[in-house]
């Protein structure tokens, strides 16, 4: 089955131009995770994007937001923090949870991140005509709205 067939060998030519949009998309957010300091991983990025902005919760939490289990989270925090990009502490109504949040210095790793990605796409949208960046906006607005209706998962987008 080709990548634009639906079972059946129905072809979608919507579905193909979503699946090359998503490699591009995916090619930008590894690209600008490289902006990040040498040694943070593309998973520890991604947590610190995630973790940015959901601010100070406890693992758990975070584990769902990313999708992983909570040791995933746990050895992912130990690193990010034994580089001062996150901090742990304690939830004030209940001290055996332990909850994360980004550091200052994580929160520039992740404002540096964010920074080239928008440069990365301003690049792109730059290229087309003012009405086609109009639609180009209108129809990602659409397509989350639509996600989000759906069973999709938005779950620990990066």
């Amino acid at each position: 089955m080709q990548v634009d067939e639906e079972p059946g060998g129905e072809s979608r030519p919507d579905v193909a131009a979503l699946e090359i949009l998503t490699r591009t998309l995916v090619g930008i957010a590894w690209d600008s995770a490289h902006v990040a300091p040498p040694g943070v991983t593309f998973p520890q990025m991604r947590l610190l994007l995630v973790l940015q902005t959901l601010g100070r919760v406890p693992c758990s939490r975070l584990a769902t937001a990313l999708g992983v289990n909570a040791s995933s989270v746990t050895r992912l925090a130990d690193k990010l923090e034994s580089r001062g990009f996150l901090s742990r502490g304690a939830d004030a109504h209940n001290r055996s949870v332990v909850t994360v949040e980004v550091t200052e210095a994580g929160q520039q790793v992740v404002d540096e991140v964010l920074e080239a990605r928008h440069a990365a796409f301003r690049t792109i949208l730059d290229q087309l005509p003012e009405e086609k960046r109009q639609s180009v906006t209108a129809a990602a607005h659409d397509l989350v709205r639509a996600a989000a209706e759906t069973s999709v998962s938005l779950v620990g987008a990066l």
